[in-house]
């Protein structure tokens, strides 16, 4: 009787990834169908029904599986009280923060870190560096910070020239004493002109990806953005919340 049973199981499977996938080709297709430039990250199907979650180009948004509809903002399960765009983000940021490397951060942390955050930052930004002059406080709380670079002008102007934040990203990652440059540069010193292989671009468009629209932007490690500037003792607080509480989409 199951092997009766079987292939019709199988061929209804089938039918059904075929279906999956037709839908999914369709979203895409009307996604990048909205102007160019529109670059898709992931195509899941939403908790509503006829519906997947789509994130392109730094944004969340719905469309029907047919791609005629799209919805934009938060989803929100009103039964549970839960954020569910919020936690699809943070999911999102803990996966590709995951694939940055040591070697490609600045990281300043203590011998035995209580926790760790993920700090976008540009040198010339002033909460940045309001952030980076109480480094040693975050190290005594516990907290490790992991800087990525983020220059807020971008890579490159609209004539195609580097941008000077960007320039200045390179030039501490390639200076020959990195940390110390980066210090230097968080307290308003000059930063002397360098060039090398550099991660700043990647780490640019990863925060551009994951929604990034300013600096500081600090992850924690389950991927919440748990906001721009805090002190020592408010970084402290909001990393011993529980889970999920700081959370921001």
């Amino acid at each position: 009787m199951f092997k009766k049973i079987l292939p019709a199981i199988l061929a209804g499977a089938f039918a059904m990834t075929a279906s999956a996938a037709d839908d999914q080709a369709a979203v895409r297709a009307a996604v990048e169908g909205i102007g160019p430039g529109i670059e898709v990250q992931s195509i899941a199907p939403a908790p509503i029904p006829g519906y997947y979650q789509v994130i392109a180009s730094g944004r969340m948004v719905y469309v029907s599986a047919d791609g005629h509809y799209m919805l934009n903002g938060n989803l929100v399960d009103l039964q549970k009280k839960t954020d569910l765009s919020a936690a699809a983000w943070s999911g999102l940021r803990k996966t590709e923060l995951a694939k940055v490397p040591e070697s490609q951060r600045l990281v300043y942390s203590p011998a035995n870190p209580k926790h760790k955050i993920t700090v976008f930052t540009d040198v010339d930004c002033g909460f940045c560096r309001q952030l980076h002059a109480h480094i040693n406080e975050f190290n005594k709380q516990g907290i490790a910070v992991e800087y990525v670079f983020w220059p807020r002008e971008g890579v490159k102007t609209t004539a195609g020239n580097d941008t000077p934040s960007y320039t200045k990203a390179v030039s501490v990652w390639c200076a020959a004493d990195r940390k110390s440059a980066f210090d230097s540069a968080m307290s308003g010193a000059a930063v002397k002109a360098a060039s090398c292989a550099n991660p700043v671009k990647d780490e640019f468009e990863l925060g551009e990806r994951l929604g990034v629209n300013g600096t500081p932007t600090i992850v924690n490690e389950n991927g919440d953005v748990i906001g721009g500037y805090l002190t020592p003792e408010q970084m402290l607080k909001a990393l011993s919340a529980p889970a999920g509480s700081a959370r921001n989409g």
